[in-house]
């Protein structure tokens, strides 16, 4: 069995790129299995995850849960909306509680950036024959990391190599944890990163992580092969950062007409929910530029890849 450099995923900011390149390779092995008429294996028999999901997900959730099954696990899933933490309960003590019932991996949501590593440093005061691996799944506007490797193994499949792959995330650069993510696993894997959307809506001195800042959506649209387009997350805005949806959606949405404008085709991705009209059209979400679709397939893949690894790695 193949192993990682670290116990955890907690970001891919923590990782190196023979972590990615070794989840990658390891998801293409998963992908022809997952398309085979039997789709499940024995590799993750006797261990139990926990699914963690202080956030509501729909894809997120039900692809982990799917690769987890693929891969035999015993798996449990717990909702925050009924459970003792609506009661009060802290992070702390519905984790602990969950790890006394011995778990052997978590894979968790939460609203708040930088609870998987606090939950990482918690199981720290654990002998170390009872850590359990932790998959974050997404943790405010921090990181979601598996996100990334699904897009980076997406355009990988595509392209055949990200190394000198110009890729434009379009969008609410400031709230989104898919955007760092993928800023920091496309560097690590070689390619070049633009990101464009209103200046409210990129974060200051985002250049010191190695990318480029358009403000101009056709401009960045003709230099990239591939853009990620991002949705509005206006659940986690407090003021407004543009007069209206309909205004963004002149400026910065992406539709046919602006696509037709352009001198090449790209590829266009979205990692979901989809606000059809607003950050995209419909047309162009269901067009032949469209990897949407693979990237959800290819979830569940990354996601079987990186639950295999990290039951191989050893305890750091």
């Amino acid at each position: 069995m193949s192993k990682l450099s670290t116990e955890h995923l907690l970001g891919i900011k923590y990782i190196q790129a023979e972590d990615i390149q070794t989840i990658l390779a390891t998801a293409q092995n998963f992908k022809e299995i997952i398309n085979r008429p039997i789709k499940k294996v024995p590799s993750l028999r006797e261990i139990t995850v926990a699914n963690l999901f202080f956030e509501n997900s729909t894809r997120t959730r039900l692809s982990f849960e799917l690769a987890e099954k693929r891969l035999s696990a015993d798996v449990v899933n717990f909702s925050a909306s009924g459970s003792s933490v609506s009661k009060g309960e802290t992070l702390t003590d519905t984790v602990n509680n969950i790890l006394a019932m011995k778990v052997d991996m978590i894979v968790m949501r939460h609203p708040n950036p930088g609870a998987a590593v606090f939950l990482a440093r918690e199981l720290q005061k654990y002998p170390k024959s009872a850590h359990a691996r932790i998959v974050n799944a997404g943790d405010g506007t921090h990181e979601h990391p598996t996100q990334a490797l699904l897009d980076a193994f997406s355009m990988q499949q595509k392209f055949g190599n990200l190394k000198g792959l110009n890729v434009v995330i379009v969008g609410d650069i400031t709230h989104s944890r898919v955007a760092l993510s993928n800023i920091f696993c496309l560097k690590k894997m070689g390619a070049n990163v633009k990101l464009c959307g209103p200046a409210t809506l990129i974060p200051k001195h985002i250049e010191s992580l190695g990318v480029q800042v358009e403000h101009d959506l056709k401009k960045a649209l003709e230099w990239c092969d591939v853009a990620n387009v991002l949705r509005i997350q206006l659940e986690r805005q407090d003021i407004k950062y543009f007069p209206s949806l309909r205004e963004y959606a002149l400026q910065y949405g992406v539709n046919r007409q602006v696509l037709d404008s352009l001198s090449k085709p790209i590829t266009i991705l979205h990692p979901g929910p989809i606000n059809r009209g607003v950050e995209i059209t419909g047309e162009v979400a269901d067009s032949e530029h469209s990897l949407i679709l693979d990237q959800v397939e290819n979830g569940v893949a990354v996601r079987m890849a990186v639950l295999y690894l990290l039951a191989g790695t050893p305890n750091a």
